[in-house]
């Protein structure tokens, strides 16, 4: 549609949007959380309330027919969903360690590895060198930045991040 790497921050931007916009749509409807609510020994949840089955699931399918609609076959939207979230559920796991609320704001850990791992996993079948996959993933911090506060003012986001 557009050049690899333009597709491949695209792809990414909808894999982490889709999930706020779907918590939105749905309201409560549909937010059983991945972690079930299970807590580990330091009293804290796994990953928190706001990483929810609804969140991965539309994040998958709405990625993945992005992809098709963009001329890339299924399992490439499949497969920058998965990682983008992984690294997204990754995050969090790490701020409940380190005792932060969910939704709280780590700036980095809560961008780099939803941008990092999917660009990275995916950066030869994009031609992407290592190079393009670090500036992939400023361009993607910045904007993550931006359009959180536009979904904030927009009333889509409860915070500004």
């Amino acid at each position: 549609m557009f050049s690899p790497f333009i597709d491949l921050l695209l792809l990414i931007l909808v894999a982490n949007g889709t999930p706020v916009v779907a918590c939105r749509l749905f309201r409560g409807r549909f937010s059983q959380p991945l972690d079930f609510g299970f807590t580990l020994g330091d009293q804290y949840r796994i990953l928190g309330p706001s990483k929810t089955w609804r969140g991965l699931l539309s994040s998958i399918m709405v990625t993945t027919l992005c992809a098709m609609i963009m001329d890339y076959p299924p399992q490439t939207g499949f497969i920058i969903a998965l990682c983008s979230l992984f690294g997204d559920t990754l995050s969090s796991f790490i701020k409940r360690r380190l005792g932060k609320p969910s939704s709280s704001m780590f700036l980095l850990l809560d961008q780099v590895p939803e941008s990092l791992l999917p660009a990275w996993i995916m950066s030869r079948y994009f031609t992407l060198d290592l190079s393009d996959v670090f500036i992939l993933v400023f361009i993607f911090i910045v904007s993550e930045l931006v359009f959180s506060a536009l979904l904030f003012q927009l009333g889509i986001r409860n915070k500004p991040y």
